[in-house]
């Protein structure tokens, strides 16, 4: 049994139902405890369990940073508002093929999505710091697509880029929810310094991208390599906007997301995972970097966010190895591999296909660095071997009776 896993993980494992079993997804608990005469409940991180993206800071971490400090509700805020701000299946409506325009709002600390205008297409800078980035880096995600895999916005079909910032009163996040992405503001006692940074953006918009490439299921090894698709272009992004070359990279997602009182590079280090923060206030990261170390949980779907660091790992020791700059070579048969092993690849599945793209995009003197950077963190390349290493989905459990008060 691993000793990181949450009380529910482990009552699970043996074998009796945890006693915050995760409810039927139709119920809006956050709704409901807005209602007369209902007692107001938070929500826990298996009741965002529903096999879909949850943002860049990740319901367990929310869930730690909220134990750690129990006079800052923002944490427990955001999870009590994170089921009922995405869309899955992601809607693809609304696209304008040509266009890819940028349009920037301001949901002045409401929930009401998109906001008010803030920044379209071609309008000059504004005084509002979060604003004027969101806008540039989102810039920035649209040129690294359309010039590295001439690809026409998310959809590749011109998709408008919708963001908004200021997003709710201590919305401790920052989320593509398949139509825009949304930022939080961090506050005064928050231990972050913003959510508005390009590596957060490209990794987010990134889900998106699979979604429409491969719909790579959020579960499991498949939910992990999904989570890790978006770190590596999250990262590639980062390194083509400042010209880094691979073995000069800091690896390193989220860097600038902590307060300087942190002891924090950043959310997770590709090269090196589990090492990118560990403080008192907000935890130790605990990604593990060798299949030796797989987290096998039901919670977090099945350790999405956790496990992603050994592919991670994996792409980082290959880009240095191959020398340049990550996004050609190496990122170019990331992309092709992601859609070639479908909806419900293993590691050793994707493994397999990196290989197989490698072969087909001529890279044949890569090969050996390529089966070498997945030797070092254990996974061997199989088209067959499926996820074993993952438990059985839980069984839903019936909603609960919320009592009234009084």
């Amino acid at each position: 049994m691993d000793k990181n896993q949450s009380g529910s993980d482990q009552a699970i494992e043996k074998g009796r139902e945890p006693s915050n079993s995760v409810a039927s997804p139709e119920v809006n608990l956050v709704a409901l405890a807005g209602q007369k005469g209902v007692q107001r409940r938070d929500v826990t991180v298996n009741q965002i369990n529903d096999e879909i993206p949850t943002g860049a800071i990740p319901p367990h971490m929310l869930q730690d940073i909220a134990k750690r400090n129990p006079n800052f509700r923002g944490p427990q805020d955001t999870l009590n508002q994170m089921k009922n701000v995405w869309w899955w299946p992601f809607p693809w409506g609304g696209s304008q093929p040509g266009k890819s325009e940028r349009e920037v709002y301001d949901a002045n600390a409401k929930t009401s999505l998109p906001g008010t205008k803030a920044r379209f297409e071609g309008d000059p800078a504004t005084t509002d710091d979060e604003t004027n980035k969101a806008y540039d880096y989102t810039g920035k995600v649209r040129e690294f697509y359309k010039d590295v895999f001439n690809r026409n916005s998310i959809d590749g079909n011109g998709m408008k880029f919708t963001s908004t910032v200021n997003y709710g009163q201590n919305y401790e996040n920052a989320f593509w929810n398949g139509k825009q992405m949304t930022y939080g503001r961090p506050g005064a006692d928050s231990p972050f310094k913003t959510f508005v940074l390009l590596d957060v953006i490209g990794h987010e918009i990134t889900h998106g991208v699979t979604e429409k490439e491969s719909g790579t299921r959020y579960y499991g090894q498949s939910g992990a390599l999904n989570e890790s698709y978006s770190d590596v272009f999250g990262e590639l992004i980062e390194q083509r906007a400042n010209n880094t070359l691979a073995k000069d990279a800091d690896w390193v997602i989220g860097n600038g997301i902590w307060k300087d009182t942190i002891n924090g590079r950043g959310l997770r280090d590709m090269l090196n995972p589990g090492t990118a923060y560990d403080d008192p206030k907000v935890g130790k990261d605990q990604q593990p970097a060798h299949m030796k170390d797989y987290k096998k949980m039901y919670g977090d779907n099945g350790g999405v966010h956790y496990n992603s660091g050994i592919p991670n790992r994996a792409f980082a020791l290959f880009a240095i190895a191959a020398g340049g700059h990550a996004w050609e070579k190496p990122g170019q048969i990331w992309f092709a591999a992601r859609k070639a092993a479908g909806s419900n690849p293993s590691f050793a599945q994707f493994a397999h296909h990196t290989i197989e793209e490698a072969k087909k995009q001529g890279h044949t003197t890569l090969v050996a660095d390529l089966q070498k950077a997945w030797a070092d963190v254990g996974v061997t390349p199989s088209a067959t071997a499926k996820d074993t290493d993952t438990p059985a989905r839980i069984r839903v459990a019936p909603p609960r009776k919320i009592n009234k008060a009084g």
